[in-house]
């Protein structure tokens, strides 16, 4: 089935800025509350976010097969159980309906009443309910520059690394859309001077520059997901600060790897970009050396370009963007990370979230991190204000934006956004 909604050439009846992460060629899909309290799913094209809800109910997808309440609902989990070729039939129509030419809707007042709305009327939601969420560690240039930070320089990277997608199992309780705020996180942390650990709020706080994919429902307990067919079961992306307190991290990693450090927040954009998107975006992913185990192989383009930056604006201060960086360089792609999720068997649900783990790319000014970007802090980052940061200061926001430009189109994520508070005080 093609898809039509990717047409470069297909312009919308609403007004769309040249610059737009959403023009009718992007088409996500998200969660918000209406300004009459009413939660709907729904997308976005320029400034306007459409309740597909209302949509459906005024018969705009007859001849889809939907149930009647599939967008009535607070979250996209049962849209998205309903596969691939649903997704991609639902979007071609979105794009049929906002054509330009077509006048169905753009000539009945009454129906846009209900369907449109500004986005500045809408509050955005989590778009999925998240049941579980994994988190991989799949950038070379990221394992690398931690691995000549912690461990020998000469062998910064463990054995596994080149041969598995490494990743740990997070935590979905504390998984936040954008502009929900932060609080910096209590816990035991090891001081180089000490000789016994201490508590309090942790002073190394960090962003993690990550994107995020979604999944449908994929397999049943013990069939794995071959690496061919991995994409199938890919919904869309997000992206990603998956916060990190790294003093805590640092005390607490051994033997079992990341835990209090990571769980206490992670930050997500709240339109979820679909893979048929982003197709005109492929692109080849860096040469896998030594060539990875069999289920692992894969032939073709499974690396996108997406345009990846981050931002940190200090409490009324103009922002100062501190790192870009690419997708393109993730050393593993997600049809692998699935792929080897499963291979064992586990068992993988609709709205289930896959952190990509931090991003970063080969010079210093396209870090992932501020761990990398000041070096463990011993190259602080000058603010627009005069002050430095050697990690992310109570009041702090950051800013993380995401976009795919070719000659003729703009794809984009919007941005997530979180301000770092204070600790709430322990019971």
């Amino acid at each position: 089935m093609p898809i039509t909604a990717n047409n470069p050439d297909r312009k919308s009846w609403l007004e769309v800025a040249s610059d737009c992460d959403f023009p009718i060629q992007n088409i996500p899909f998200g969660v918000f509350l209406t300004k009459d309290d009413i939660v709907t799913v729904g997308t976005r094209i320029g400034d306007y976010a459409i309740d597909l809800g209302a949509l459906h109910q005024l018969g705009y997808f007859e001849g889809i097969d939907l149930t009647d309440d599939v967008f009535l609902q607070d979250a996209l989990n049962e849209f998205i159980s309903c596969g691939k070729k649903t997704w991609r039939l639902v979007r071609n129509r979105i794009s049929e309906i906002f054509d330009a030419e077509n006048p169905k809707l753009r000539d009945n007042a009454k129906h846009r009443d209900i369907v449109i709305f500004n986005c500045n009327e809408v509050e955005m939601q989590l778009p999925v309910y998240i049941g579980d969420y994994t988190d991989f560690f799949s950038s070379k240039e990221h394992a690398t520059n931690t691995g000549k930070m912690f461990r020998d320089p000469a062998n910064a990277l463990l054995p596994n690394w080149l041969h598995i997608p490494v990743g740990y199992h997070g935590r979905s309780s504390t998984i936040v859309p954008t502009g929900i705020p932060v609080h910096r996180p209590m816990g035991q942390t090891m001081p180089a001077d000490a000789t016994a650990p201490v508590f309090g709020p942790s002073r190394l706080v960090d962003f993690e520059l990550e994107t995020a994919f979604i999944t449908t429902d994929a397999n049943i307990m013990g069939e794995n997901i071959p690496v061919a067919e991995a994409e199938d079961y890919i919904f869309g992306m997000v992206l990603l600060n998956d916060w990190s307190a790294r003093d805590i991290q640092k005390w607490e990693y051994v033997p079992l790897g990341p835990f209090l450090a990571k769980n206490f927040a992670s930050s997500i954009s709240p339109w979820i970009v679909t893979m048929d998107a982003l197709e005109p975006f492929r692109c080849a992913s860096p040469v896998q050396e030594p060539t990875p185990l069999p289920y692992l192989q894969q032939t073709g383009d499974h690396a996108f370009d997406i345009n990846l930056e981050v931002a940190i604006a200090p409490e009324n201060v103009e922002e100062k963007v501190i790192s870009k960086t690419n997708f393109k360089y993730m050393y593993w792609t997600m049809s692998q990370q699935l792929a080897h999720h499963t291979i064992n068997g586990c068992r993988v649900n609709s709205g289930d979230m896959m952190g990509s783990g931090t991003i970063s790319g080969p010079t210093e000014d396209s870090f992932g991190s501020m761990l990398e970007l000041t070096w463990g802090g011993k190259n602080p980052i000058l603010m627009n204000d005069g002050s430095e940061r050697k990690f992310i200061n109570d009041g702090d926001t950051v800013i993380m934006r995401g976009y795919c430009q070719n000659e003729s189109t703009r794809i984009g994520f919007g941005e997530v956004a979180s301000k770092l508070l204070p600790p709430i005080p322990t019971k």
